[in-house]
Order: C-alpha cells, then sequence, then structure tokens
C-alpha cells in the first residue's frame, strides 16, 4: 500500500516555502508521495479573493514538474463548496482503496482542528502529519495523541503568498519567493493583488 500525504492550500501562489515543506515531507516522513490538493474555497477564509483556480493549478504543475515524489490535483474543484476536508478525503478514499492518505497540517490549524467538519472521522481516517509553524503550540492536544505525528527538524521558511501578491502591487520584484516558472506565469497573466 502506497503512503501518499496530501498538502492541501489555495496555493495563491505555491512558494517556495510550500515546495522546502513539501520535499522534507517527501524525503523524511516515511511517505511515497506528497500530493498538492489546489482548493477553490477554504471554509475558514470564506472572503479571501484568489486567483483563478486553474492558473494556481497550473502554476503548481508547473512548481512541481520534474520530481517524481510530487504530485497535484483539482479534485476540489469539482466537489461542492466551500471545500470541507472530510468531504475531499472520503471522496478520495473512495477512488483510491489501494493508498494510505495522511494529512498535512501546520501547527496553527491543531488547536482549532475540533471546530473542522467531522474532525473526529479526519482523525480516524488518516494518520495527521503536523509541522510546526513559528508561533504556534508543538503540544498536541491529548485528544488527538493518538493519530498526530509531528514533523521534527523541517526546515520552514517564512514566506506567505500574501507577502508575494502584496509585493507584486507594490512592483517589488521577489522572484526568488517562488519558482521561475510560477514567477514567469504570474508576470505573463498580468497578476495584480487581489487582496
Amino acid at each position: 500500500m502506497r503512503n501518499v500525504a496530501l498538502f492541501f492550500g489555495s496555493f495563491n501562489p505555491i512558494h517556495n516555502g510550500h515546495l522546502i515543506l513539501a520535499n522534507y515531507i517527501a524525503e523524511y516522513a516515511g511517505v511515497d508521495e506528497v500530493r498538492f490538493v489546489v482548493s477553490p474555497q477554504n471554509p475558514f477564509k470564506k472572503d479571501l479573493n484568489l486567483m483563478d483556480d486553474e492558473l494556481r493549478y497550473q502554476m503548481v504543475q508547473k512548481a512541481i514538474e520534474g520530481y517524481p515524489k510530487f504530485s497535484v490535483t483539482n479534485v476540489e474543484f469539482s466537489l461542492p463548496k466551500p471545500s470541507y476536508t472530510y468531504d475531499t478525503l472520503s471522496y478520495m478514499f473512495e477512488r483510491e482503496k489501494d493508498v494510505r492518505f495522511l494529512l498535512v497540517m501546520g501547527g496553527d490549524n491543531l488547536p482549532n482542528f475540533h471546530k473542522w467538519k467531522n474532525a473526529e472521522k479526519i482523525a480516524e481516517m488518516c494518520e495527521i502529519l503536523v509541522y510546526p509553524r513559528p508561533d504556534s503550540p508543538n503540544e498536541v492536544p491529548e485528544q488527538w495523541k493518538g493519530c498526530v505525528r509531528m514533523i521534527e527538524n523541517a526546515p520552514l521558511l517564512d514566506i506567505s503568498s500574501t507577502v508575494i501578491r502584496n509585493a507584486v502591487k507594490e512592483n517589488k520584484d521577489v522572484r526568488y519567493f517562488t519558482t521561475k516558472e510560477v514567477w514567469e506565469m504570474m508576470k505573463k497573466a498580468n497578476f495584480q493583488s487581489v487582496d
């Protein structure tokens, strides 16, 4: 059975922080693949304006090209919105019975995980790989101790998609915050900040 870590995000746009973390998980967390799940709408960020779904998906495709342990899916584009992790996992489990899925989560999400739709069922369905964030607690709540594994020593870059979008709006050149291909795609799309 293959172990596939699911890395959900809006990737608005994908940046080097995402890629470095995913690379670390692919090589050090005992998984065969890291699959980027491009989300059209996060239920906890209802007011977030996103770049075009297809553009964000294509940017991830371009950014991960050539690394065999990475893949990307736009499965959530065809599912009801807003996108709930439980619904997406259920859909994927039904279609890929020969895969053991793991859920990648930032440490800043762990304290509020109990608020997610069907959090207990998610915890039963898959192991949760939690990577620390600078301002998040590193302690696993008692309720989740059996299903959460902290990713130790993962190199984290404090880069955010918001910083990149704002920099572009201010006409700053932050090409090294993401891949060359993604930067070129943003320029070609005449991207302007959507904040």
